[in-house]
């Protein structure tokens, strides 16, 4: 009796030694990493940046707010920007040269830099910059086009017009590019500052 007593208790446990092996071993989910946090514009660091916007191009600090980027090729914006700010510099240096006295000899030329669009229309010389300007303009869009849907691996604003050579390496051609966007951009809006203050004065430069 001693010996059967002994043995029941193991008996009870090998028979419930298979019901233990037979019931399923829980089975962890596994868990989906957070994604990654959005990439902040650095100009406007409440906004997040476009994805156009990478950085790759001199000056590029994730300002869009419209979203232009997003349905516009960033590189025909990018050629806008820098023709315009082109023009606006060479504009600013003469619209201020001309209110400072430095004129072409002849009665048309006489007059301020406010003035001389209406009397530009007038002698007609409006019709050849517009012919001229047209001209240059048919050339560019080539390259444009070669650049925008051809792969044509041009950089926006690049005419390879460098005869001094100051591109000589990377290095300078990335630091002329950045300052060049910084007055381009720089120039638009004092150029516009200019004209306003011109009309609101009507007086000479410096437009006070």
């Amino acid at each position: 009796p001693r010996r059967s007593l002994a043995l029941k208790p193991l008996r009870m446990a090998d028979a419930a030694a298979p019901a233990e092996d037979a019931a399923p071993a829980p089975v962890e989910e596994e868990v989906e990493p957070p994604p990654p946090p959005p990439k902040m514009s650095q100009a406007l660091p409440f906004m997040e940046c476009p994805p156009a916007l990478d950085g790759s191009m001199a000056g590029d600090v994730g300002f869009d707010p419209l979203g232009f980027t997003n349905w516009i090729d960033v590189r025909w914006l990018r050629e806008a920007e820098i023709k315009h700010g082109r023009i606006c510099q060479l504009a600013i240096v003469g619209f201020a040269a001309t209110d400072l006295g430095f004129r072409l000899p002849g009665e048309m030329h006489q007059v301020s830099s406010i003035l001389a669009h209406d009397v530009a229309l007038k002698y007609g010389a409006m019709n050849q910059l517009l012919i001229w300007l047209g001209l240059f303009e048919v050339f560019s869009l080539v390259a444009i086009f070669q650049m925008l849907f051809e792969d044509s691996g041009r950089q926006p604003g690049d005419f390879k017009l460098d005869p001094l050579g100051f591109c000589k390496t990377p290095e300078l051609e990335a630091d002329y590019k950045l300052k060049e966007i910084t007055h381009c951009r720089l120039a638009m809006f004092a150029f516009s500052g200019m004209v306003t203050q011109a009309v609101l004065t009507q007086g000479p430069y410096p437009y006070l």
